[in-house]
Protein backbone atom coordinates (compact mmCIF):
# COMPACT_ATOMS: atom_id res chain seq x y z
CA UNK A 1 0.00 0.00 0.00
CA UNK A 2 1.43 3.36 -1.04
CA UNK A 3 0.97 5.68 1.97
CA UNK A 4 2.31 8.71 0.11
CA UNK A 5 -0.15 8.14 -2.73
CA UNK A 6 -3.07 7.88 -0.31
CA UNK A 7 -2.00 11.03 1.51
CA UNK A 8 -1.72 12.90 -1.78
CA UNK A 9 -5.24 11.79 -2.76
CA UNK A 10 -6.71 12.92 0.57
CA UNK A 11 -4.93 16.28 0.44
CA UNK A 12 -5.91 16.81 -3.21
CA UNK A 13 -9.57 15.99 -2.49
CA UNK A 14 -9.61 18.28 0.55
CA UNK A 15 -8.13 21.17 -1.42
CA UNK A 16 -10.66 20.67 -4.22
CA UNK A 17 -13.54 20.67 -1.74
CA UNK A 18 -12.29 23.93 -0.25
CA UNK A 19 -11.88 25.51 -3.69
CA UNK A 20 -15.35 24.42 -4.85
CA UNK A 21 -16.93 25.64 -1.59
CA UNK A 22 -15.19 29.00 -2.02
CA UNK A 23 -16.36 29.31 -5.63
CA UNK A 24 -19.93 28.44 -4.69
CA UNK A 25 -19.91 30.98 -1.86
CA UNK A 26 -18.48 33.62 -4.22
CA UNK A 27 -21.11 32.96 -6.90
CA UNK A 28 -23.90 32.99 -4.32
CA UNK A 29 -22.66 36.28 -2.88
CA UNK A 30 -22.31 37.78 -6.35
CA UNK A 31 -25.86 36.83 -7.30
CA UNK A 32 -27.49 37.91 -4.02
CA UNK A 33 -27.98 41.52 -5.07
CA UNK A 34 -29.66 40.41 -8.30
CA UNK A 35 -31.81 37.87 -6.47
CA UNK A 36 -32.90 40.44 -3.88
CA UNK A 37 -33.78 42.91 -6.64
CA UNK A 38 -35.87 40.28 -8.43
CA UNK A 39 -37.77 39.51 -5.20
CA UNK A 40 -38.46 43.22 -4.73
CA UNK A 41 -39.73 43.56 -8.30
CA UNK A 42 -41.99 40.54 -7.88
CA UNK A 43 -43.38 41.95 -4.63
CA UNK A 44 -44.12 45.26 -6.33
CA UNK A 45 -45.91 43.41 -9.15
CA UNK A 46 -48.07 41.63 -6.57
CA UNK A 47 -48.99 44.91 -4.88
CA UNK A 48 -49.87 46.38 -8.27
CA UNK A 49 -51.94 43.29 -9.12
CA UNK A 50 -54.14 43.98 -6.07
CA UNK A 51 -54.79 47.38 -7.70
CA UNK A 52 -55.86 45.53 -10.88
CA UNK A 53 -52.66 46.64 -12.63
CA UNK A 54 -51.22 43.46 -14.11
CA UNK A 55 -48.67 42.22 -16.65
CA UNK A 56 -46.46 45.26 -16.13
CA UNK A 57 -43.07 45.39 -17.85
CA UNK A 58 -41.41 47.98 -15.64
CA UNK A 59 -42.52 47.21 -12.08
CA UNK A 60 -40.37 49.95 -10.54
CA UNK A 61 -41.86 52.65 -12.76
CA UNK A 62 -45.45 51.47 -12.31
CA UNK A 63 -44.99 51.13 -8.56
CA UNK A 64 -43.72 54.70 -8.32
CA UNK A 65 -46.63 55.86 -10.46
CA UNK A 66 -49.38 54.35 -8.32
CA UNK A 67 -47.91 53.80 -4.84
CA UNK A 68 -47.58 57.14 -3.10
CA UNK A 69 -46.42 55.84 0.26
CA UNK A 70 -45.13 52.72 2.00
CA UNK A 71 -46.49 53.50 5.44
CA UNK A 72 -46.35 51.88 8.87
CA UNK A 73 -49.40 51.83 11.12
CA UNK A 74 -49.03 53.21 14.62
CA UNK A 75 -50.98 51.82 17.60
CA UNK A 76 -53.50 54.66 17.37
CA UNK A 77 -54.21 53.97 13.70
CA UNK A 78 -52.18 56.85 12.30
CA UNK A 79 -49.63 56.21 9.57
CA UNK A 80 -45.92 57.01 9.51
CA UNK A 81 -43.71 56.74 6.44
CA UNK A 82 -41.46 53.69 6.29
CA UNK A 83 -37.93 55.09 6.20
CA UNK A 84 -36.31 51.66 6.16
CA UNK A 85 -35.62 49.34 3.25
CA UNK A 86 -38.41 48.07 1.03
CA UNK A 87 -39.68 44.90 2.71
CA UNK A 88 -40.70 41.69 0.96
CA UNK A 89 -41.64 39.42 3.90
CA UNK A 90 -44.58 41.10 5.62
CA UNK A 91 -45.33 38.19 7.92
CA UNK A 92 -41.82 38.53 9.34
CA UNK A 93 -42.22 42.31 9.49
CA UNK A 94 -45.38 41.96 11.56
CA UNK A 95 -44.40 39.08 13.83
CA UNK A 96 -40.74 39.87 14.46
CA UNK A 97 -40.58 43.64 14.00
CA UNK A 98 -44.16 44.61 14.93
CA UNK A 99 -44.33 46.59 11.69
CA UNK A 100 -47.68 46.67 9.87
CA UNK A 101 -47.36 48.09 6.37
CA UNK A 102 -50.07 50.04 4.56
CA UNK A 103 -49.47 51.05 0.96
CA UNK A 104 -51.22 54.32 0.18
CA UNK A 105 -51.96 54.43 -3.54
CA UNK A 106 -53.68 56.59 -6.10
CA UNK A 107 -55.55 55.18 -9.09
CA UNK A 108 -57.39 57.53 -11.46
CA UNK A 109 -57.21 60.25 -8.85
CA UNK A 110 -58.75 58.10 -6.12
CA UNK A 111 -57.02 56.90 -2.95
CA UNK A 112 -56.62 53.16 -2.40
CA UNK A 113 -55.09 51.32 0.54
CA UNK A 114 -53.24 48.02 0.05
CA UNK A 115 -52.70 45.60 2.95
CA UNK A 116 -50.41 42.53 2.97
CA UNK A 117 -52.07 39.29 4.12
CA UNK A 118 -50.47 35.92 4.87
CA UNK A 119 -51.51 32.56 6.25
CA UNK A 120 -51.51 28.81 5.68
CA UNK A 121 -53.27 26.67 3.09
CA UNK A 122 -53.47 22.90 2.83
CA UNK A 123 -49.84 22.20 1.92
CA UNK A 124 -47.99 25.40 2.70
CA UNK A 125 -47.94 29.15 2.91
CA UNK A 126 -50.48 31.39 1.22
CA UNK A 127 -50.24 35.16 0.94
CA UNK A 128 -51.46 38.16 -0.94
CA UNK A 129 -52.67 41.75 -0.85
CA UNK A 130 -56.06 43.37 -0.42
CA UNK A 131 -56.78 46.82 -1.85
CA UNK A 132 -59.57 48.86 -0.28
CA UNK A 133 -61.18 52.04 -1.53
CA UNK A 134 -60.79 55.34 0.31
CA UNK A 135 -63.72 54.37 2.56
CA UNK A 136 -61.41 51.68 4.03
CA UNK A 137 -64.27 49.23 3.64
CA UNK A 138 -65.02 48.39 0.01
CA UNK A 139 -62.68 45.98 -1.77
CA UNK A 140 -61.10 47.45 -4.89
CA UNK A 141 -59.00 44.42 -5.77
CA UNK A 142 -57.11 41.43 -4.42
CA UNK A 143 -54.10 39.29 -5.21
CA UNK A 144 -53.48 35.84 -3.73
CA UNK A 145 -50.71 33.32 -4.26
CA UNK A 146 -49.43 30.11 -2.69
CA UNK A 147 -46.36 27.97 -2.21
CA UNK A 148 -47.69 24.48 -2.96
CA UNK A 149 -51.49 24.19 -3.17
CA UNK A 150 -53.03 21.51 -5.39
CA UNK A 151 -53.42 22.48 -9.08
CA UNK A 152 -57.07 22.73 -10.06
CA UNK A 153 -58.15 22.82 -6.41
CA UNK A 154 -56.55 25.02 -3.74
CA UNK A 155 -54.26 26.60 -6.32
CA UNK A 156 -57.33 28.30 -7.78
CA UNK A 157 -56.88 31.09 -5.22
CA UNK A 158 -54.25 32.47 -7.60
CA UNK A 159 -56.70 32.81 -10.51
CA UNK A 160 -58.39 36.00 -11.66
CA UNK A 161 -61.75 34.25 -11.41
CA UNK A 162 -61.43 33.70 -7.67
CA UNK A 163 -59.78 37.02 -6.92
CA UNK A 164 -62.34 39.03 -8.89
CA UNK A 165 -65.11 37.62 -6.69
CA UNK A 166 -63.93 39.95 -3.91
CA UNK A 167 -64.26 43.18 -5.86
CA UNK A 168 -67.01 45.37 -4.41
CA UNK A 169 -67.38 43.31 -1.22
CA UNK A 170 -67.51 45.07 2.13
CA UNK A 171 -64.88 44.42 4.80
CA UNK A 172 -66.37 45.62 8.08
CA UNK A 173 -69.64 44.81 9.82
CA UNK A 174 -70.35 46.21 13.28
CA UNK A 175 -66.69 46.94 13.87
CA UNK A 176 -65.31 43.53 12.96
CA UNK A 177 -63.84 41.92 9.83
CA UNK A 178 -66.62 40.07 8.02
CA UNK A 179 -65.00 39.87 4.57
CA UNK A 180 -64.25 36.23 3.97
CA UNK A 181 -64.69 32.91 2.22
CA UNK A 182 -67.37 30.33 3.02
CA UNK A 183 -68.01 26.82 1.81
CA UNK A 184 -69.02 26.74 -1.83
CA UNK A 185 -72.74 27.40 -2.14
CA UNK A 186 -73.12 28.52 1.49
CA UNK A 187 -72.91 32.30 1.09
CA UNK A 188 -75.34 33.93 3.52
CA UNK A 189 -73.96 37.47 3.39
CA UNK A 190 -73.22 38.19 -0.28
CA UNK A 191 -72.19 41.73 0.58
CA UNK A 192 -69.23 40.32 2.54
CA UNK A 193 -68.66 36.71 1.51
CA UNK A 194 -67.44 34.81 -1.54
CA UNK A 195 -67.83 31.15 -2.43
CA UNK A 196 -64.99 28.87 -1.48
CA UNK A 197 -63.26 26.71 -4.06
CA UNK A 198 -65.01 23.45 -4.81
CA UNK A 199 -62.64 20.68 -3.72
CA UNK A 200 -60.32 23.18 -2.08
CA UNK A 201 -62.07 23.54 1.27
CA UNK A 202 -59.00 23.68 3.48
CA UNK A 203 -57.30 26.28 1.29
CA UNK A 204 -60.52 28.31 1.24
CA UNK A 205 -60.68 28.16 5.03
CA UNK A 206 -57.06 29.29 5.07
CA UNK A 207 -57.87 32.34 2.94
CA UNK A 208 -60.81 33.20 5.19
CA UNK A 209 -58.65 32.94 8.33
CA UNK A 210 -55.88 34.92 6.65
CA UNK A 211 -58.20 37.80 5.76
CA UNK A 212 -59.77 38.00 9.20
CA UNK A 213 -56.49 37.74 11.11
CA UNK A 214 -54.39 40.06 8.99
CA UNK A 215 -56.99 42.72 8.24
CA UNK A 216 -58.04 42.49 11.87
CA UNK A 217 -54.56 43.73 12.81
CA UNK A 218 -55.41 47.01 11.08
CA UNK A 219 -58.65 47.71 12.94
CA UNK A 220 -57.36 50.92 14.54
CA UNK A 221 -56.67 52.28 11.04
CA UNK A 222 -59.76 50.88 9.33
CA UNK A 223 -62.09 52.32 11.93
CA UNK A 224 -60.28 55.64 12.37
Amino acid sequence: MNTNSNSYTIIYASVMVIIVAFLLAFVSSSLKATQDKNVQLDTKKQILAALNIKNVEDADAEYKKYVKGDMLMNVDGTLTENTGDFATNYEKEAKEQQRLHVFVCEVDGQTKYVFPVYGAGLWGSIWGYVALNEDKDTVYGTYFSHASETPGLGAEIATDHFQNEFVGKKTLENGSITLGVVKNGKVEKPEYQVDGISGGTITSVGVDAMLKACLGSYMSFLTK
